[in-house]
């Protein structure tokens, strides 16, 4: 039984992706991702992804943006930092409006709950807008497509809790995902080895699009809200079923530095009372990066 206590109380790390030669050109479509590798840009945590083509007959081409925040606690000097030993990330989206399906053909745009352990592996729950209407919840591991939840799927007007919770013990991770308006809950659990460090080094709230037929990002297909951005750190490090889950107090921007403007908006970024939480709303307009907030 997990001991869920929630207490009121770099720009990171995003991937290297080399790009198929089928990819690009739709010979091999894929729902989601493909395969991505992390590496650190410098020593103070800062991450980027790259996406150049090096063939004789193809030039610089993006398909893919993000835009988004790396989730922080403040330290007493108004210091953003990571805390320490977090093995476990959680969120509450709402699905408060369908706007609409406007995904260009054979594209994806992925909501966003991802951690990055220690040594920048990313661990993602992600909701999956396709262009052709499929829209699911997807766990995600190193970029490679693990599960699709069949029995949790995404309605307007639910809310729905994420969690991802790293086990050094079990050497597992499960993905956890609830609907709080039916109750229903659905997991999966990946199994790996000991090779995986099971830490997280950072934690990143945002959107990601995957665009097959243009270089721009896209409209997106849900207003939501994102609530009850959290961390968890086991009470003890022999037992990782007992987690202490704290709120974030402060959001650092990160995209991709493409120069394009997002079709969306960050809105609303505010502390709820009732869980001391940072809540922000994603829905239609124009900005060229992930929000900013601090408390």
């Amino acid at each position: 039984m997990l001991d869920y206590h929630l207490l009121p109380l770099t720009t990171g790390c995003k991937y290297t992706n080399a790009l198929s030669f089928e990819s690009i050109w739709g010979l091999d479509v894929p729902d989601v991702t493909r395969s991505r590798n992390c590496h650190t840009q410098s020593a103070q945590n800062r991450f980027t992804k790259n996406y150049n083509i090096h063939t004789p007959c193809i030039k610089f081409i993006t398909l893919h943006f993000w835009a988004g925040s790396y989730c922080y606690v403040l330290e007493q000097a108004k210091k953003p930092r990571f805390p320490n030993r977090v093995t476990a990330i959680s969120d509450i989206i709402t699905l408060v409006e369908d706007l609409g399906n406007q995904i260009p053909d054979k594209s994806w745009m992925l909501y966003l709950l991802e951690l990055f352990n220690i040594q920048n592996v990313a661990v993602e729950l992600n909701l999956i807008c396709q262009f052709d209407s499929q829209n699911y919840f997807e766990a995600i591991f190193q970029g490679v497509n693990k599960y699709r939840f069949g029995h949790v799927l995404p309605t307007v007007s639910h809310s729905y809790f994420r969690q991802i919770i790293m086990n050094s013990q079990r050497q597992t991770i499960t993905y956890l995902l609830e609907d709080q308006n039916s109750k229903q809950t659905e997991r999966f659990e990946l199994s790996l080895n000991r090779e995986f460090g099971f830490e997280a080094l950072s934690h990143f709230t945002g959107i990601e699009w995957w665009n097959k037929m243009g270089n721009f990002p896209y409209l997106i297909r849900y207003l939501v809200e994102i609530s009850q951005l959290v961390y968890g750190i086991a009470d003890e490090p022999s037992d990782g079923e007992a987690i202490t889950y704290r709120p974030y107090n402060a959001l650092i921007p990160n995209n991709e530095d493409s120069g394009k403007q997002y079709p969306i908006s960050f809105d609303n970024a505010r502390i709820r009372k009732e869980d001391g939480c940072i809540c922000y709303n994603v829905g239609s307009g124009n900005c060229n990066t992930g929000l900013t907030y601090n408390y």
